[in-house]
């Protein structure tokens, strides 16, 4: 008689129904585990009797009276984060591509340590970039006479700097097995080279494209150790204004003000699902941050 290893005796008894109820209990308790700060957070922003200071759950009473209760002051720095996460995502594509078509098909030599280079964002700690902006903040502005200091312009380069290396990571991942000769069929065919870019290579790097901007995206709209050193009053990003409200005075309407952008975040991970598909941006997106 054979003898069955020890990984098929445990496959062949998670095939028994007995099994199968125990696989499915731990697929739903991780479910649960990974939603439950959202589900808290959600559920808590409807709670009537939520009360400064600390956070009710499960909700005993619902209301919506929190949400027409957020101060203009998050609003405001919802606004910014927005606009700022758009900014890093533009500006990373803009850069972020020709820098990855670089590293990939040119000959120049020392194109490892320049992909280094590139990378190197994600590899310093967040918190000494803050830091270094800080400084070259208060350089740059004394060097041209400026007040740069809790200014968007000092935010958004920072923010670019951190993102761009994400578009940069995943284009080049899309480049590196990239079918070279697709373009030489089109090039054959008689198609010119803006032709084949727009028609052949660009259809086919788009998911790089858009895994990359994505990250870079939520990246920048995450980010706090970088922007608490570089904002200031009329210019707060929306996690620093949340971290900022806990540690101050915590306030009801925070819960529900995150509540909305967790809706968003779901509306975009939807959007982003219908476009090219969530489960192609999770492959190429772990050639992004290492």
């Amino acid at each position: 008689m054979i003898s069955k290893s020890p990984f098929k005796r445990l496959w062949w008894r998670l095939e028994t129904p007995v099994g199968q109820t125990l696989l499915w209990s731990v697929v739903v308790f991780a479910y649960l585990f990974l939603h439950a700060p959202t589900i808290i957070v959600m559920g808590a922003s409807l709670n009537a009797s939520s009360q400064y200071g600390a956070i009710s759950f499960p909700p005993t009473s619902f209301t919506l009276a929190r949400y027409w209760e957020i101060p203009a002051s998050q609003f405001h720095s919802i606004l910014l984060s927005l606009k700022l996460a758009f900014l890093s995502a533009t500006v990373g594509v803009v850069l972020g591509v020709p820098a990855a078509f670089g590293l990939v098909r040119s000959r120049l030599p020392g194109k490892g340590l320049l992909a280094a280079i590139f990378r190197a964002p994600l590899q310093i700690p967040t918190v000494v970039i803050g830091i270094t902006f800080l400084q070259l903040v208060y350089a740059v502005g004394d060097a041209l006479d400026l007040d740069l200091s809790g200014s968007f312009v000092g935010l958004a380069v920072a923010h670019c700097f951190v993102a761009t290396p994400y578009v940069v990571g995943t284009v080049t991942a899309i480049l590196q097995r990239f079918d070279g000769r697709l373009e030489e069929a089109a090039a054959s065919l008689g198609a010119t080279p803006l032709r084949t870019f727009r028609r052949v290579t660009l259809p086919l790097i788009m998911p790089g494209l858009y895994a990359g901007a994505l990250y870079a995206f939520m990246v920048s709209f995450g980010d706090v150790p970088i922007s608490i050193f570089l904002s200031a009053p009329g210019y707060m990003t929306y996690p620093v204004e949340i971290f900022m409200g806990l540690e101050q005075n915590f306030s009801p309407t925070i819960l529900a003000s995150a509540t909305l952008v967790i809706i968003f975040c779901f509306a975009l991970m939807l959007l982003v699902q219908r476009v090219v598909g969530l489960e192609t941006l999770l492959r190429i997106g772990g050639t992004g941050r290492r």
